[in-house]
């Protein structure tokens, strides 16, 4: 299913989806994979991810362009992640092989300089573009690569359009996250004060409008507003969720705006997710907040909103070794879009590595206990992998510990001066610059502390 600016809208104003279904199994491997956001991909050194459990690492060569390769090295089998870039090559720590962005080995330093480097001495490659500033990997075969499939979102296209974005690891397998934003009804109570109020929670008018092998396309309403437009959702196999509302006017057609949520099924209890709000009509205020602000204040906490509820929703399914429609009891007024994506699974997904259907469920093996301590690190689940957040992390640590040396040396001279007047503005100013120490301490800890309800 790929969304083109060529499309033409159905009597509901519902962008139609091409179907083309030559086989009943969604093949996971001859399709596009976000990876991340390009302002967050480092450029001097290897980045590390994983799809459906296999480790794979990122880089770049001199000229820019973009490499992705198995994350093993054919010497030793030492992590190439854990190595460097040198020369545009990626090296591996371990004894110093060099490979470029097609995985061929281009230098070994223990090979005498009149041999062959081994054909062997390779590591397989994948395609990775970047469009729309998002890196794709392809995880077929090179050959069959197809740059025309990438789900890319004909608005964002458009030079008025503002985007914001947010990447996040979250500790539970893709599944459960397309079924967290697929799901209206749960906004109203588990964001409370966030995205929605408690009480507006209400029975929904939901409809699923087309299911395939491409995906689905449902839309919703509140019933106590029935004049308000339907909010249009898609999902498009296997990582892509879009929301938008329909186009109800002309006018409403020059305001452009959505959320699109894009995921990355990094193993069996972890996902990655790239969030990208995007509006030509962002009020000044939202335009002009730095994303690491934006990201402190509004985007962690709905994420945390509910991360741990979906962490134990998962670990309870798994205890209970059912299948979910023996333990789910759905209502249709708030649950239709989770069970219809369940059931997808269910009759497309059979050829992923694992999954979680409403009937079925493949390669699953209960989750492991992991402290809280781990669970609720924001720090390495966003500030690490968010460019923005990472820097105005570091240099909040740096600017504190420069204020705490400052406040020292003046309580110094403090006490050491026999001046009358330097030494109690020595204090005053030490104990400024201690508050701004403090102040500084508190803003760090919001890219490292876990946001609860409850704060």
């Amino acid at each position: 299913m790929t969304i083109t600016p060529n499309q033409q809208e159905t009597e509901h104003g519902i962008v139609s989806l091409p179907i083309s279904e030559t086989s009943q199994e969604f093949n996971w491997r001859n399709c596009w994979y976000p990876v991340t956001f390009i302002q967050d991909l480092p450029i001097n050194r290897p980045y590390s991810f994983s799809l459906y459990d296999e480790s794979l690492v990122l880089f770049k060569n001199q000229d820019g362009k973009l490499g992705c390769l198995t994350d093993i090295c054919p010497h030793r089998a030492a992590r190439l992640s854990d190595g460097q870039i040198i020369d545009g090559k990626i090296e591996c720590l371990y004894h110093g092989w060099q490979f470029g962005t097609d995985g061929q080995c281009l230098h070994i330093p223990q090979l005498p300089n009149d041999a062959k480097i081994p054909n062997n001495a390779c590591v397989k490659s994948f395609p990775v573009v970047e469009r729309q500033g998002i890196v794709w990997m392809w995880a077929g075969e090179a050959e069959t690569a197809n740059e025309e499939i990438i789900p890319l979102v004909p608005e964002l296209n458009n030079p008025d359009v503002v985007c914001k974005d947010y990447i996040r690891d979250l500790p539970y397998d893709q599944t459960y996250f397309i079924e967290n934003v697929i799901d209206p009804a749960h906004v109203y109570i588990s964001h409370d004060g966030l995205l929605g109020k408690r009480a507006d929670a209400q029975p929904l008018d939901i409809e699923v409008v087309e299911s395939s092998l491409a995906g689905i396309r449902g839309r919703w309403r509140v019933t106590r507003k029935p004049n308000l437009p339907w909010m249009v959702l898609d999902f498009i196999a296997p990582n892509l969720i879009i929301y938008k509302f329909s186009n109800v006017s002309n006018e409403a057609q020059k305001r452009l705006g959505g959320t699109v949520l894009y995921s990355l099924p990094l193993s069996r209890n972890k996902c990655r997710i790239l969030l990208r709000n995007y509006s030509n009509s962002f009020p000044w205020q939202v335009k002009l907040m730095p994303d690491w602000l934006d990201h402190i204040t509004v985007r962690n906490k709905i994420l945390e909103g509910d991360l741990q509820l979906v962490v134990q929703q998962k670990r309870q399914i798994e205890r209970l070794q059912k299948n979910l429609k023996d333990v789910y009891l759905p209502l249709k007024t708030s649950d239709t879009l989770v069970i219809e994506y369940r059931k997808w699974l269910d009759k497309f997904a059979k050829d992923l590595p694992f999954y979680q259907g409403y009937a079925s469920a493949k390669n699953l093996s209960e989750s492991e206990i992991t402290q809280n301590s781990l669970l609720l690190d924001r720090y390495s689940q966003h500030t690490l992998i968010c460019h923005d957040c990472n820097r105005a992390y570091q240099t909040t640590s740096l600017v504190k510990q420069i204020l705490v040396g400052i406040a020292i040396a003046l309580a110094a001279l403090a006490i050491l001066t026999d001046d009358s007047w330097i030494s109690p503005v020595a204090v005053a100013a030490a104990l400024s610059a201690l508050a701004l120490a403090f102040a500084a301490d508190k803003l760090k800890t919001k890219f490292e502390r876990f946001y609860t309800r409850h704060e």
